[in-house]
């Protein structure tokens, strides 16, 4: 029996050893919650190519072809099942199908995304003006279909700032369709490059579309750069505008966002 302090093995009585190696429960612990972390997203990444992919994409306006509709700085979601799918439904153009699947053609007055046909990579935003088979002509500024003038009124004048930023003058219009849908569009002459044009006839699947800035668009008018639109290179149609802010700023800039946001634009349907 030892009544002493001193230790048998050598060391201080009430001496301790300290392990800072974590315990296989605490390291499990760890593991667990990373894994944990990586599913949730994984699962938010799949969910969002998913809806990416088969129900909505979004989109902005860089360029002022579809004014007074859309304008530089507005984000919108298009719809990706309007009107069927295709390969250019698809990430990288990369479908296990060729043509399109659960066709739905579009109506004439749509604002519809679609692939630029010279490239097939290129993202345009324009409006259905023309059906397969229609005859598509513009006479001295005013839309003719199948030989039909089609209705257009004046609205009042519109001054704003052209690309250099000097203000021009335009007049602004609601014309209407055969089908009788309204639109807006702009007007700067009657006698701009594209105001008087052969006849358009349209092809078996194949659309015809037009800015609504007559004017200032490279549209269906324009064959050489656009030309006719393949139904297989719609990606979907304009549904809602999301987000707008003014086009001398940027959506990072988020401390401006109290004065360049278009209040006004926001979840506005697009038609």
């Amino acid at each position: 029996m030892n009544d002493t302090n001193e230790p048998q093995d050598g060391k201080p009585v009430g001496s301790q050893e300290t392990n800072t190696k974590p315990s296989a429960t605490e390291e499990g612990g760890w593991l667990s919650g990373l894994w944990e972390t990586l599913r949730t997203v994984i699962y938010a990444v799949l969910i969002a190519l998913v809806v990416r992919t088969f129900l909505y994409e979004p989109f902005n306006i860089p360029s002022g072809s579809m004014k007074p509709t859309l304008l530089v700085g507005d984000y919108l979601f298009v719809s990706k099942y309007a009107y069927g799918y295709s390969r250019h439904a698809f990430p990288f153009g990369i479908a296990p199908f060729n043509g399109r699947i659960w066709a739905d053609a579009p109506e004439r007055g749509d604002v519809v995304v679609f692939k630029l046909p010279r490239d097939n990579e290129t993202d345009y935003i324009k409006r259905v003006i023309g059906l397969p088979g229609d005859r598509i002509q513009v006479i001295n500024g005013l839309l003719h279909i199948n030989g039909e003038a089609v209705k257009r009124e004046s609205v009042g004048e519109v001054l704003m700032k052209n690309d250099l930023g000097f203000p021009e003058r335009s007049v602004e219009y609601v014309e209407t369709l055969p089908n009788g849908r309204q639109h807006a569009i702009w007007e700067f002459s009657d006698d701009a490059r594209y105001d008087n044009t052969p006849v358009y006839t349209v092809p078996e699947d194949h659309f015809f579309a037009m800015g609504d800035n007559r004017d200032k668009s490279l549209d269906s008018r324009a064959t050489s750069h656009v030309g006719f639109v393949p139904f297989e290179n719609l990606v979907g149609r304009a549904g809602i505008i999301f987000f707008s802010h003014k086009e001398d700023s940027s959506i990072l800039e988020f401390w401006k966002w109290p004065m360049s946001i278009r209040f006004s634009r926001l979840f506005d349907d697009i038609i």
